[in-house]
């Protein structure tokens, strides 16, 4: 009897000792997956977004290849058909071009040609070789078919670039800058400083009825941007103040000419971009923003207007930031 009574009370204790640890494992277990639970809700929409509006360019040009590989691009209308495709695939880059452009400035000349406005950031670029950036893509696509005498393979061998370039977007090492509020602002910087310059003005796009165009679809799709990344980081959000001013340069743009030579540069940039950069400058610092990209070496976070003669940092010509 003396070891029953001995061998109920150790296995009273095992129980007890069970208890006292499976409890507390379960509700650790319960909110760990209320947490993983919350991560995927607050993630979702702006990521999902990103990860959607490549999908639809990367489709988009998957079209145009396909269309190309059966057409005629000696017959006029066969050619126009291309062109109109091309326009519905800058379209589609429009929609992401905030990402594309920050995060992987040298992929992106592959996705639309080379541009004759950038932030460089190759160091020996001028002086070692290779002393060009190899471009393809959309523009120079474009700009092939005005040429006498195009082919089919050169053009296709365009347009696949700009696929095969796209699929670096995907990759963890940009993705995963989504996960955070850093990368926003700076892309938004450029966006702005773009916005000033190239979009407007027909550098990077070779059809210039489709220029007011393109920036009235790219307005709309950078204000869907503008709506997922707060709804998941409300902590770093863009403010109303921001917001406000912002849906106010749609209303303007919208009621330009469509004619790019007749657009109001001026009061533009002077009444909108030039405001909204300078809210942004504001929440860089106000958020500490920190970049992991050379392309903001060059530029002064502390400048409150484009027309700062401080904003741009040029190097010397050993690389060096004066």
């Amino acid at each position: 009897m003396p070891g029953n009574e001995k061998n109920k009370t150790l296995l009273r204790c095992d129980e007890e000792m069970s208890r006292k640890i499976i409890i507390p494992i379960f509700f650790a277990g319960l909110l760990l997956l209320m947490l993983s639970s919350s991560f995927k809700n607050n993630s979702n929409y702006y990521f999902s977004l990103y990860k959607n509006n490549i999908s639809s360019l990367s489709a988009e040009l998957d079209k145009l290849y396909k269309q190309s590989a059966s057409a005629n691009i000696n017959d006029k209308e066969q050619k126009e058909n291309l062109i109109a495709s091309i326009n519905a695939c800058r379209i589609k880059l429009k929609a992401c071009d905030f990402w594309l452009r920050y995060l992987e400035p040298v992929a992106y000349k592959k996705i639309n040609g080379p541009l004759p406005v950038e932030w460089e950031t190759e160091v020996f670029e001028k002086y070692e070789a290779p002393y060009k950036r190899e471009g393809a893509g959309l523009t120079l696509a474009w700009q092939y078919l005005e040429t006498e005498n195009p082919s089919i393979d050169s053009l296709q061998k365009l347009i696949s670039a700009s696929t095969e370039s796209l699929k670096i977007y995907s990759a963890d090492s940009i993705t995963s800058q989504l996960n955070t509020y850093h990368h926003f602002f700076l892309c938004n910087r450029l966006f702005l400083l773009d916005l000033a310059s190239i979009y407007t003005t027909g550098f990077e796009c070779p059809n210039k009825k489709e220029i007011i165009t393109e920036l009235n679809s790219m307005l709309q799709n950078t204000a869907a941007i503008y709506q997922s990344y707060n709804h998941d980081f409300p902590s770093h959000a863009l403010p109303g103040e921001y917001l406000t001013l912002y849906s106010n340069a749609i209303s303007f743009v919208k009621k330009q000419p469509v004619d790019f030579e007749q657009f109001n540069h001026f009061v533009f940039i002077r009444d909108y971009v030039n405001p909204l950069f300078k809210l942004n400058q504001q929440y860089i610092a106000s958020y500490h923003a920190e970049s992991k990209s050379m392309m903001d070496y060059t530029l002064n976070d502390d400048a409150q207007s484009i027309f700062d003669k401080n904003l741009y940092k040029a190097q010397n010509t050993k690389g060096i930031y004066n």
